[in-house]
Protein backbone atom coordinates (compact mmCIF):
# COMPACT_ATOMS: atom_id res chain seq x y z
CA UNK A 1 0.00 0.00 0.00
CA UNK A 2 2.61 2.10 -0.78
CA UNK A 3 1.70 6.10 -1.63
CA UNK A 4 -1.67 5.19 -0.67
CA UNK A 5 -3.94 8.37 -0.41
CA UNK A 6 -7.02 8.39 2.13
CA UNK A 7 -9.10 11.06 1.09
CA UNK A 8 -12.29 11.90 3.47
CA UNK A 9 -15.36 13.12 2.22
CA UNK A 10 -16.13 17.06 3.67
CA UNK A 11 -19.06 16.94 5.94
CA UNK A 12 -22.05 18.73 4.49
CA UNK A 13 -22.86 20.72 7.28
CA UNK A 14 -24.77 24.89 6.83
CA UNK A 15 -23.06 27.94 7.43
CA UNK A 16 -21.35 28.86 10.25
CA UNK A 17 -18.91 31.74 11.26
CA UNK A 18 -17.08 29.74 13.28
CA UNK A 19 -16.03 27.18 10.75
CA UNK A 20 -15.05 30.05 8.34
CA UNK A 21 -13.02 31.70 10.60
CA UNK A 22 -11.25 28.21 11.49
CA UNK A 23 -10.69 28.40 7.57
CA UNK A 24 -8.64 31.30 7.64
CA UNK A 25 -6.83 29.57 10.37
CA UNK A 26 -5.36 26.88 8.38
CA UNK A 27 -4.48 29.78 5.50
CA UNK A 28 -2.38 31.36 7.85
CA UNK A 29 -1.44 28.04 8.71
CA UNK A 30 -0.58 26.99 5.48
CA UNK A 31 1.48 30.77 5.14
CA UNK A 32 3.48 29.90 8.08
CA UNK A 33 4.53 26.98 6.56
CA UNK A 34 5.40 28.30 3.23
CA UNK A 35 7.45 30.83 4.74
CA UNK A 36 9.25 28.58 7.28
CA UNK A 37 10.17 25.96 4.22
CA UNK A 38 10.37 28.31 0.98
CA UNK A 39 13.36 30.36 0.49
CA UNK A 40 11.86 31.77 -2.43
CA UNK A 41 9.43 33.51 -0.04
CA UNK A 42 12.07 35.56 0.90
CA UNK A 43 13.28 36.61 -2.35
CA UNK A 44 9.47 37.86 -2.79
CA UNK A 45 8.73 39.38 -0.05
CA UNK A 46 11.83 41.67 -0.45
CA UNK A 47 10.83 42.58 -4.02
CA UNK A 48 6.94 43.13 -2.45
CA UNK A 49 8.50 45.32 -0.59
CA UNK A 50 11.31 47.27 -2.83
CA UNK A 51 8.10 47.43 -5.02
CA UNK A 52 5.35 49.44 -2.64
CA UNK A 53 8.10 51.13 -1.47
CA UNK A 54 8.69 52.64 -4.82
CA UNK A 55 5.51 52.82 -5.52
CA UNK A 56 5.33 55.31 -2.58
CA UNK A 57 8.33 56.93 -3.17
CA UNK A 58 7.16 58.21 -6.70
CA UNK A 59 3.34 58.38 -6.25
CA UNK A 60 2.14 56.29 -8.36
CA UNK A 61 -1.42 56.86 -9.38
CA UNK A 62 -4.36 54.79 -7.95
CA UNK A 63 -4.56 52.53 -11.17
CA UNK A 64 -1.03 52.18 -11.12
CA UNK A 65 -0.93 50.59 -7.38
CA UNK A 66 -4.29 48.35 -8.39
CA UNK A 67 -1.44 47.37 -10.99
CA UNK A 68 1.35 46.49 -8.85
CA UNK A 69 -0.92 44.75 -6.25
CA UNK A 70 -1.79 42.75 -8.66
CA UNK A 71 0.89 41.67 -10.63
CA UNK A 72 2.67 41.22 -7.00
CA UNK A 73 -0.20 39.01 -5.79
CA UNK A 74 -0.04 36.78 -9.37
CA UNK A 75 3.50 35.81 -8.77
CA UNK A 76 2.35 35.00 -4.74
CA UNK A 77 -0.32 33.34 -5.77
CA UNK A 78 1.63 30.76 -8.48
CA UNK A 79 4.55 30.36 -6.07
CA UNK A 80 1.90 29.72 -3.13
CA UNK A 81 0.32 27.11 -6.14
CA UNK A 82 3.54 25.76 -7.27
CA UNK A 83 4.48 24.86 -3.30
CA UNK A 84 1.84 22.75 -3.30
CA UNK A 85 1.75 20.69 -6.46
CA UNK A 86 6.04 20.35 -6.09
CA UNK A 87 5.22 19.02 -2.73
CA UNK A 88 2.11 16.70 -3.45
CA UNK A 89 4.14 15.10 -6.73
CA UNK A 90 6.91 14.40 -3.97
CA UNK A 91 4.10 12.81 -2.24
CA UNK A 92 3.02 10.80 -4.83
CA UNK A 93 6.56 9.33 -5.82
CA UNK A 94 9.95 10.20 -4.33
CA UNK A 95 11.50 8.07 -6.90
CA UNK A 96 12.45 9.91 -10.62
CA UNK A 97 9.56 9.91 -12.82
CA UNK A 98 9.22 12.29 -16.21
CA UNK A 99 5.67 12.65 -15.75
CA UNK A 100 6.55 14.35 -12.14
CA UNK A 101 9.26 15.91 -13.60
CA UNK A 102 6.88 17.42 -15.91
CA UNK A 103 4.74 18.46 -13.72
CA UNK A 104 6.94 20.51 -11.56
CA UNK A 105 9.01 22.08 -14.20
CA UNK A 106 5.47 23.24 -15.62
CA UNK A 107 4.82 24.46 -12.17
CA UNK A 108 7.96 26.32 -12.14
CA UNK A 109 7.59 27.77 -15.45
CA UNK A 110 4.14 29.54 -14.26
CA UNK A 111 5.99 30.90 -11.03
CA UNK A 112 8.84 32.14 -13.92
CA UNK A 113 5.96 33.84 -16.09
CA UNK A 114 4.09 35.41 -13.61
CA UNK A 115 7.39 36.48 -12.32
CA UNK A 116 8.26 38.31 -16.19
CA UNK A 117 4.77 39.37 -16.00
CA UNK A 118 5.53 41.56 -12.67
CA UNK A 119 8.88 43.13 -14.11
CA UNK A 120 7.10 44.24 -17.08
CA UNK A 121 4.59 45.56 -14.87
CA UNK A 122 6.78 47.17 -12.91
CA UNK A 123 8.88 48.67 -16.41
CA UNK A 124 6.03 50.00 -18.01
CA UNK A 125 5.16 52.00 -14.25
CA UNK A 126 8.21 53.13 -12.95
CA UNK A 127 10.72 53.54 -15.96
CA UNK A 128 8.90 56.52 -17.27
CA UNK A 129 8.79 57.89 -13.56
CA UNK A 130 13.01 57.80 -13.65
CA UNK A 131 13.70 58.88 -16.54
Amino acid sequence: MKNELIIKKAPTNSFSIKARLKSFQFALSGLNSFFSTQHNAIIHLIMTVVAFSAAVLYNVTKAEAIGIALAIGFVWMAELFNTAIERLADLVSKDHHPEIKFIKDVSAAGVLLSAIAAVITGAIIFLPKLF
